[in-house]
């Protein structure tokens, strides 16, 4: 099944969904292009943002699938070393179903490894979480060299949301159909997450979903603290990016409230590393 696979994955128009959307086969030709004697494929559900649920639902779900997509990936790669880092708030419920997997596959060679991570903004940022595997500290790297170059233990890694690698198993099966997950919640009947199509309006998305409120509202999208915000009225005109999700926020919500929760955040997850983050995060908090 891996003959085809980049082209494949390059046709369906796969991008990562962790939040950055990079093109995942220009990733897969970089990392592959490397004459490292060993590479690694590693699969990061740090999911460490409020609003963001989609990897959780997956794993519970679409765990088989999910893994397919990683074994193709490694495949790929020619490696039979791989981890998969799992946000500590939903660990003990998925690993016995994700042990048993893991086992099956250690038998036709594939050596997966379970990393548990605290829950942490910063692990969503690859190289914050190779460091992390590594037992480093646990901040981002300068790049380049880039982790296609020098990732894991300074070799060759691929690095990949849960998501990304569902969308791997779809293509390379013909049953990718232009949708992708999105996380819904704040203010709305109807919360969970939901498959949409990649080319919905947000207004579209919250009338198929039934979560498009009837008082005036208006949403953060894409990472329910990173994300655009946007009106009413601004709905029907922009579509679904970043990690996928929707935040629902009446219009007579109180500012500082809304402020106050995003400058928490932020002042809590800070990794530390760069002064302006450091300080400027305290500050505005």
């Amino acid at each position: 099944m891996t003959k085809n696979i980049l082209q494949k994955i390059e046709k369906a128009g796969l991008v990562g969904r962790g939040g950055a959307e990079f093109p995942t086969h220009l990733k897969w030709k970089f990392t592959k292009k490397s004459k490292a004697p060993q590479k690694y494929v590693v699969c990061n559900a740090s999911e460490g943002e409020t609003g963001l649920f989609k990897d959780h639902f997956i794993l519970k779900n679409h765990l088989k699938e999910m893994l397919n997509g990683l074994t193709l990936a490694m495949d790929f790669l020619k490696t039979k070393e791989a981890y998969i880092n799992l946000n500590k708030n939903y660990y003990d419920e998925i690993k016995s179903n994700l042990n048993r997997q893991l086992s099956t596959l250690k038998k036709k060679g594939y050596n997966i490894s379970i990393y548990k991570e605290e829950p942490s903004y910063i692990g969503g940022e690859e190289t914050a979480l190779l460091n992390a595997i590594e037992e480093k500290r646990i901040q981002p790297r300068y790049k380049p060299p880039y982790t296609s170059e020098k990732g894991l233990n300074q070799m060759p890694t691929l690095v990949h949301n849960v998501e990304t690698l569902y969308d791997v198993y779809l293509a390379a099966n013909d049953k990718y159909d232009n949708q992708r997950f999105c996380c819904i919640s704040g203010q709305i009947k109807n919360p969970g997450v939901f498959r949409v199509s990649n080319y919905a309006s947000l207004e579209e998305i919250l009338h198929t979903t039934k979560n498009f409120p009837r008082f005036d509202f208006f949403a953060q999208v894409g990472g329910s603290i990173s994300g655009p915000v946007f009106n009413k009225s601004q709905l029907a005109k922009e579509k679904l990016t970043g990690a996928g999700s929707i935040e629902i926020y009446k219009s007579n919500v109180s500012p500082a409230k809304v402020l106050n929760k995003w400058f928490k955040f932020y002042h809590e997850e800070s990794c530390g590393k760069c002064t302006p983050c450091r300080e400027g995060t305290y500050q505005l908090y």
